[in-house]
């Protein structure tokens, strides 16, 4: 099995702290990873501006509001990725 990241690791920490079920759990992560992939880097590499233009693709791609707002909810998640910590959940 790999290893897990430190970043992923403190959130699932963080999340578990916070008591978020474990489907919200998966979701979150999911969503940060989905992120990554997205750019091909890790998501402590990734910027503002790329939280921005990932936004925007997804929204391109016909994306629906709640799921939309699940992943930006992800990313205001304390542990996320520093970028995407601006988000906002609505």
């Amino acid at each position: 099995m790999a290893e897990i990241s430190p970043l992923r690791r403190r959130m699932i920490e963080d999340m578990t702290v916070r008591n978020l079920s474990p489907a919200t759990q998966q979701s979150y992560l999911s969503a940060v990873s989905k992120f990554s992939r997205y750019f091909g880097r890790s998501p402590d590499r990734l910027g503002l501006e790329d939280v921005h233009v990932f936004q925007v693709h997804l929204v391109a791609t016909g994306i629906s509001w709640s799921s939309l707002n699940q992943i930006v909810c992800a990313f205001a998640e304390p542990s996320a990725p520093p970028a995407a910590r601006s988000a906002r959940c609505v």
